[in-house]
């Protein structure tokens, strides 16, 4: 319950962003319920005068006409008004959850599957949107609604007003039975359809995986798992919210025909001048009075639903932020390319060491390889440089700057990466190359291309440089792919750059337009290569060899070959000679 209210208070902050629609809501639904209910008094008045033939039957027929003319107005501003609101704080809540999840560091990404925070960004919004859609225009008019029927009803007929009035206690408690049971099954739902959705996201990425190994029998069985686990809560989510709809009813259907036949009972005997019309008007105004019931428990399963995907969205916005207090900022056309580590400790994970203690000087315009078998830390170590992660302790200093007092925005400024995964968005090839300079012309977007050996391969294509395509166009290889993301590190014109060896896969000859165009890159710049084959790193000016978490060698590769130890080994693993 109490997690409920803070996720309610939470929500209404969005909703309270939109006073103005939130204002003319309240007036609509004002005016659409006060005729609604001028109009139900003016039918039983009708009706009277067709039974006694006194009065203007024309006339009353066109009040209640004119009546219903400004109602219906109304609740079509009504309807606008509540779902410009509804949309919007959908649209807020996705905008914010992006600027939050701009904020936390990357641990947290490596810790939550994508696909399930991609759910909170579609599926979750979207039902907080469908919920405030579906309930807000009728929790205004049925507030209105209620107070104004009671007035009403007490006004013409005690006795029959308190029959209408008592099957709300009972309502009430009964829709707040079920929905308790309901709840939990909805907070399932939406639990099991993010991780529905981050399975499915893996399994497509991974297809060609899946089908080399023909795992298809087990990826189908864990699918179908999670689909019968998804389909099992749904399923328990709308059954218990299902009862309360018919439930309400049924109760609202018995006092209807209790006012009906009490107050037949009160014509007969002539007892408190009640007419037929007045019983007319209190059996619409019954039906009024408990519409706003029946109203919200028809989409309870909406709001419950809706309640959930804010408390998914809500939890997001509730992780640990970075926070950053920088006193320097670098200029990274002016950085000369130096870095250094000083007793440098970090680990993923409370006591369990795995980066102790690393010292490391690096020159301007060095070339660094950074070597060892798989889990040795290389990948560690250029998070740690990148400001991926913070050090546990001690410091990095880029020219002599401690990156600890840099804007992490500011660090990586200063940085280029080359990886052997490309990414490519949808769009033009010269919005790809331009990714980190929007605002370059297409002479610099194509000299670029020139340096990364990508230009003539691009002016084969349909467009040209305005050939649109993606991370999974079949138009362009993957050894292309690789040129244009070393374009996009030309274009940035880093200090500084991180490559991880990127001709896995890659036919000889575009591996070959590959190394030419990095070791022009990496011209007159600071280098750290990850490298998996040794011998593309023979000419750096010093290699580092890592082993669990630790430099344990450092050199040129003649130096470390003459040792005839860690590195030594790497390299005879990997060829018969030296």
């Amino acid at each position: 319950m109490k997690n409920r209210d803070k996720t309610l208070r939470r929500l209404l902050s969005f909703i309270g962003s939109y006073r103005k629609n939130i204002i003319i809501s309240v007036f609509a639904a004002f005016v659409y319920v006060l005729g609604t209910l001028i109009g139900t008094r003016l039918i039983g008045k009708a009706v009277d005068i067709m039974g006694s033939g006194n009065g203007e039957l024309l006339g009353a027929v066109i009040a209640v006409l004119v009546v219903y003319v400004f109602s219906s107005l109304a609740q079509w501003i009504l309807t606008v008004c509540t779902n410009s609101i509804s949309f919007g704080v959908s649209k807020n809540m996705r905008d914010s959850l992006k600027d939050k999840m701009d904020s936390l560091p990357v641990s947290y990404y490596d810790t939550h599957a994508h696909g399930d925070l991609v759910s909170r960004f579609i599926n979750d919004a979207d039902s907080v949107g469908e919920a405030l859609q579906q309930s807000l225009s009728q929790l205004l008019t049925g507030v209105i609604t209620v107070v104004g029927a009671v007035i009403l009803m007490l006004s013409m007929s005690p006795i029959l007003a308190c029959i209408v009035v008592i099957s709300a206690p009972l309502t009430f408690y009964t829709a707040g039975l079920i929905t308790s049971r309901s709840r939990t099954s909805f907070k399932k739902q939406s639990q099991s359809l993010g991780e529905l959705h981050g399975y499915s996201q893996e399994i497509f990425a991974g297809y060609n995986e899946i089908i080399t190994y023909n795992a298809i029998g087990n990826a189908q069985e864990n699918f179908d798992t999670s689909n019968a686990v998804l389909h099992k809560n749904g399923l328990c989510a709308q059954i218990y919210s299902a009862f309360v709809n018919p439930v309400t009813r049924y109760i609202n259907h018995i006092a209807y025909v209790a006012v009906g036949l009490v107050g037949s009972i009160l014509v007969i005997k002539g007892v408190g001048n009640i007419s037929v019309g007045i019983v007319t008007s209190f059996l619409l105004y019954a039906n009024l009075f408990a519409k706003p019931f029946n109203e919200i428990s028809g989409v309870i399963s909406q709001i419950q639903a809706g309640i959930a995907g804010a408390r998914r969205i809500f939890t997001v916005f509730d992780a640990k932020e970075d926070i950053e207090a920088p006193s320097n900022v670098i200029d990274r056309d002016a950085v000369k390319g130096s870095v250094e580590f000083r007793n440098v400790s970090f680990s993923y994970e409370e006591g369990k060491a795995l980066i102790q203690n690393i010292n490391l000087s690096v020159a301007p315009g060095s070339r660094v390889a950074i070597v060892g078998k798989t889990g040795a830390g290389k990948t560690t170590l250029v998070n740690l440089l990148m400001r991926f992660y913070d050090c546990n302790s001690g410091n990095i200093y880029i020219d002599g700057v401690d990156v600890n007092t840099l804007t992490k925005e500011n660090v990586r400024e200063c940085f280029g990466m080359v990886l052997q995964d490309t990414w490519l968005f949808e769009g033009r090839v010269r919005d790809n190359i331009a990714y980190g300079k929007p605002d370059a012309t297409i002479d610099e977007i194509q000299q670029a291309a020139k340096n990364a050996n990508a230009h003539d391969f691009i002016m084969r294509l349909e467009k040209g440089y305005d050939t649109v395509i993606s991370d999974v166009s079949t138009q362009i290889s993957q050894g292309q792919k690789q040129l244009l993301t070393i374009a996009r590190v030309f274009m940035a014109d880093p200090p500084i750059l991180i490559l991880d060896e990127a001709t896995s896969n890659i036919d000889t000859y575009t591996e070959k337009k590959i190394q030419i165009a990095l070791k022009r890159l990496m011209k007159e710049r600071t280098s750290f290569v990850i490298a998996h084959r040794l011998s593309t790193i023979k000419d750096a000016d010093l290699i580092l060899v890592m082993k669990n978490g630790n430099i344990v060698e450092q050199g040129t590769h003649n130096e470390l070959l003459d040792k005839k130890q860690e590195y030594y080994n790497l390299y005879m693993s990997q060829f018969d000679t030296v």
